[in-house]
C-alpha cells in the first residue's frame, strides 16, 4: 500500500533534512519550468510502462533513501509508486495533490516589535514567494488583511488564531503574477475591498472603495497610511503601519524591485522606471531607516528557492540595511532606468489573463483554470 504524504508534511521533510528522495513524474517540461530542488526527474504518463531504464534510473538517484514521488496532481505519481512496489521497493510515498497541492502550501511568520498593540503576521505562500499580511490591534481585536492570495481561508484562521476580526481588506495593486484573493474574501467577510485610487485607470470591474495617497484606515489607535508609489504599476500603493512597516507590495522587495513593463509595455517601460525611481526616492527612502520593509513577493527560483531568506523567517528588512545591501538604491536614475528596461527578465506565465481575472474584466472559468494559470513561481521582480 502507497503511503500519501501531505505538501505540508514535504515541507517538513525538506527544511528539517530529513534522508528521502524526491522523484518527479511530470514530463520534463514542466520538471524543468518548474520544480522542488533536489527532486529527480523520471517521467512517466499514464500510458507508459515501467521499464528497466525507469528502474534503472530510480536506483542511480536513490541512493538507499525513501521514495517520495510526485507529479502535477498525484494522478501519475501514484501509479508509478504502484509500479515501484511490485519491483520490491517498500518505502515509497506520493504526495498528495502533487504540485498543485505543494502551490498552496503557507508558512506563517510573526513580525516581532516592540509595540504592543500591534499584530503583524506574514503569510508567505512558499511555491510561489506571494507574501501576504494580517495586520491588526490587540485592543480593538480588529484587523486588515492586505494582498491575500485566493486561499482566502489561510487569511481568515490566522486572524481568528491572533484573536482579530478582519474589517478590511487592501490589496497594493493589480497583480500579474497571481490571482488575487482580495475582492473575494471581502465579499466573503461582507467588509470593505480597497484599493488605491488610481485603480480607476485600470477598468477595475470589481466594487472597492479607493485609498488617495495619505488616507489613513484606523485600528483603534493604530494607523495604516496610504503612499501611492507608481512604477511597477499605475495605480500602485504602499501601506505604512502605525510607522514601524511599510508592506510595500511590488515596488521595493529585500533583494530588489519592481519591473515596470507588464503594464506599461516594452515600449513604456523606462516611463514605468522613472515613475518608480521617484517612488522609491522620493517616498520610501524619506521613511527613517528604523522602518521594516515587507514586501509583497520574494523572488523564487525555477527549482523553488527562495531568493532572500528562507521559507518560515521573515522575509523582511530594515530600510537601512537595505540602503547599504541592496545596490539598486544606489544608483542614480538614468543608471537605475537603464538597469531595468536592458535586464528585465522573463515574464510571468499567462500574465495577461491573470490581470483580466484581477480587475475582474473576465473571470476564470472555473478553479481548474484558476489553478491552472497559477503553476510556476512569480516573477515580478526586476
Amino acid at each position: 500500500m502507497v503511503n500519501q504524504v501531505s505538501p505540508e508534511r514535504l515541507a517538513d521533510m525538506i527544511d528539517s533534512d530529513e534522508s528521502f528522495t524526491l522523484i518527479d513524474t511530470r514530463p520534463e517540461e514542466s520538471y524543468e519550468g518548474w520544480r522542488i530542488h533536489d527532486a529527480e526527474n523520471v517521467p512517466y504518463g499514464p500510458d507508459d510502462e515501467f521499464a528497466d531504464e525507469d528502474r534503472e534510473r530510480v536506483e542511480d538517484v536513490r541512493d538507499g533513501d525513501p521514495i517520495v514521488a510526485i507529479c502535477g496532481k498525484g494522478l501519475t505519481s501514484t501509479p508509478f509508486s504502484f509500479e515501484l512496489e511490485q519491483h520490491g521497493y517498500d518505502d515509497v510515498s506520493v504526495v498528495k495533490g502533487g504540485m498543485e497541492g505543494w502551490s498552496k502550501v503557507y508558512e506563517i511568520v510573526p513580525l516581532e516589535i516592540e509595540t504592543d498593540d500591534l499584530i503583524v503576521r506574514q503569510l508567505q505562500r512558499r511555491a510561489k514567494g506571494c507574501l501576504g499580511y494580517v495586520v491588526g490591534s490587540k485592543h480593538t481585536e480588529s484587523a486588515v488583511v492586505v494582498d491575500p492570495t485566493r486561499q482566502t481561508d489561510q487569511f481568515k484562521i490566522v486572524a481568528e488564531e491572533a484573536g482579530l476580526t478582519i474589517e478590511h481588506v487592501l490589496d497594493t495593486h493589480i497583480h500579474a503574477d497571481h490571482i488575487s484573493g482580495g475582492a473575494k474574501l471581502a465579499d466573503e467577510l461582507d467588509v470593505p475591498y480597497h484599493l488605491g485610487e488610481h485603480a480607476s485607470e485600470r477598468d477595475v470591474e470589481y466594487d472597492y472603495e479607493p485609498l488617495a495617497d495619505g488616507e489613513t484606515i484606523e485600528l483603534g489607535e493604530i494607523e495604516i497610511e496610504t503612499l501611492h508609489t507608481p512604477g511597477h504599476t499605475t495605480e500602485m500603493v504602499n501601506y505604512l503601519v502605525d510607522s514601524e512597516a511599510l508592506l510595500t507590495g511590488d515596488t521595493l522587495f529585500v533583494e530588489s524591485v519592481g519591473r515596470t513593463e507588464l503594464q506599461f509595455g516594452d515600449e513604456d517601460a523606462e516611463s514605468g522606471a522613472e515613475l518608480l525611481y521617484d517612488s522609491i526616492h522620493d517616498t520610501i527612502l524619506e521613511l527613517p531607516d528604523e522602518t521594516w520593509i515587507l514586501p509583497g513577493h520574494v523572488s523564487v527560483t525555477e527549482d523553488n528557492r527562495y531568493e532572500a531568506g528562507s521559507p518560515g523567517d521573515l522575509i523582511g528588512s530594515r530600510l537601512g540595511d537595505l540602503r547599504d545591501d541592496l545596490d539598486l538604491l544606489g544608483l542614480d536614475e538614468d543608471e537605475f532606468v537603464d538597469r531595468l528596461v536592458e535586464n528585465a527578465p522573463e515574464k510571468p506565465p499567462n500574465y495577461e489573463r491573470v490581470i483580466e481575472i484581477n480587475t475582474g474584466t473576465e473571470p476564470p472559468e472555473d478553479e481548474s483554470e484558476a489553478t491552472e494559470l497559477e503553476l510556476g513561481p512569480n516573477n515580478c521582480a526586476a
